[in-house]
């Protein structure tokens, strides 16, 4: 009897013994899940909607689990502060700027707190400090959203089903295009038309890069006409001197003008001679008895020259008129 009483009070130690044993191990992994033995700091974080946010839920900076929140309790009139423990290790990661935010594990998993950004130049949070917090879309704000972009998307959709109606009806002017092969073929052409136009513009800025090209190139006449201030200069002056002889021009065809003018005016002498016919007929009368008295004057001369009293004269003239010419081809001479 004693023997069995030995047996059941060992078997009951035992069982106590592994019960004990999985209660530490339950223990010490839960504590560890939830960071309860390693060393951390207490940061604070204020915001107006936690969006079910619950204590024990996990810390994370940049995709690595940092702590767990600590408390969620009200401030002030309307907000909610949440208190998180952050891992001493983690700690000279996280600045005095950073912000937290909520977010989640997945898509519908727990939520999280998330610190993120930072300036380094400002040093790491410390103990007790109160991070600046950015708020998400709440979820029915995003419902909201995905409904409005459904209702869009299926007006969207009942138009575009009409539009195409229409087109297959041959209505309006794509639909005239797409069942008027005449319109289509038009159409083609004006595109084959674009297609050289954009051929010739090309070829046209290819023309006008060798144009710069040749500007640019030194010793070019156009080249010495752009950067070459002596040949600008002369150039100027070229138009300046054309510009002057331009003006005498105008000047001289208004004088031309004006001579004209007083040239078919008969009152004075080149006008009458111009224009009065009985006067040039007296004038050429007059010219002719001149001619006729000329030649008389001349036969006379020589009848006198004949005569033998003006015969020494007239040898004597001619004989000085000789020496005063052989004086002056020896002055030449020399």
């Amino acid at each position: 009897m004693k023997t069995e009483e030995s047996k059941r009070a060992v078997m009951v130690g035992i069982f106590v013994l592994i019960a004990i044993i999985i209660f530490v191990v339950g223990v010490l992994t839960l504590g560890g899940q939830q960071k309860k033995f390693i060393s951390s700091i207490t940061v604070k974080t204020l915001f107006d909607d936690v969006e079910g946010l619950k204590v024990g839920n996990n810390v994370w900076y940049s995709g690595v689990k940092i702590g767990t929140v600590k408390a969620i309790e009200f401030y002030g009139e309307s907000q909610v502060q949440v208190v998180m423990n952050i891992e001493e290790s983690a700690q000279r990661f996280i600045k005095k700027d950073a912000k937290a935010r909520i977010s989640s594990e997945s898509l519908i998993g727990n939520k999280i707190i998330d610190i993120f950004g930072g300036t380094p130049a400002v040093g790491q949070v410390e103990d007790g400090a109160l991070l600046a917090s950015e708020a998400n879309l709440n979820t029915d704000d995003i419902m909201k959203t995905l409904q409005e972009n459904n209702k869009n998307l299926s007006t969207i959709t009942g138009n575009f089903s009409v539009i195409s109606d229409r087109l297959v009806r041959g209505e309006g002017t794509m639909g005239t295009l797409l069942t008027d092969s005449v319109l289509a073929k038009n159409f083609k052409n004006l595109v084959a038309s674009l297609e050289q136009t954009s051929v010739n513009t090309v070829q046209a800025s290819r023309d006008l890069s060798r144009f710069t090209n040749q500007l640019n190139t030194r010793g070019s006449l156009a080249n010495e006409l752009l950067t070459d201030t002596t040949v600008f200069n002369k150039l100027q002056q070229s138009m300046t001197q054309l510009e002057t002889a331009t003006q005498s021009a105008a000047v001289m065809a208004d004088n031309l003008q004006e001579t004209s003018r007083k040239l078919n005016n008969e009152n004075n002498a080149v006008g009458v001679l111009l224009g009065d016919e009985e006067f040039a007929n007296s004038l050429q009368r007059t010219m002719q008895n001149l001619e006729t008295s000329t030649q008389k004057f001349d036969e006379n001369m020589e009848a006198l020259q004949s005569n033998f009293l003006l015969r020494g004269f007239f040898r004597k003239r001619d004989k000085e008129e000789r020496k005063l010419q052989e004086a002056q081809q020896e002055q030449q001479n020399q």
